[in-house]
C-alpha cells in the first residue's frame, strides 16, 4: 500500500460500496418484508422521478 505520510493509507475503490452495503444491511436487516418493500418502492420512485426530470431539463432547448 502507498503511504501518504502521517500514518495515512489510501483507500481502495471498493471501500465505499462495501461500507454502504454493510450499513444498509444493518439498518434494514430487522425490518419486516412489507417495510423493506415500501422503502425500496419510495427510493425507486424517487430515482425514476429524478431521472425523468433530468432528461426533461436536458432536452429543453436553450434560448
Amino acid at each position: 500500500m502507498d503511504e501518504t505520510g502521517a500514518g495515512q493509507l489510501l483507500a481502495s475503490k471498493w471501500d465505499l460500496p462495501f461500507v454502504l452495503a454493510g450499513t444498509l444491511r444493518v439498518a434494514f436487516g430487522d425490518l419486516p418484508v412489507w417495510a423493506k418493500v415500501l422503502v425500496c418502492g419510495l427510493v425507486g420512485s424517487l430515482g425514476v422521478w429524478t431521472a425523468v426530470s433530468w432528461l426533461r431539463e436536458r432536452r429543453r432547448p436553450t434560448t
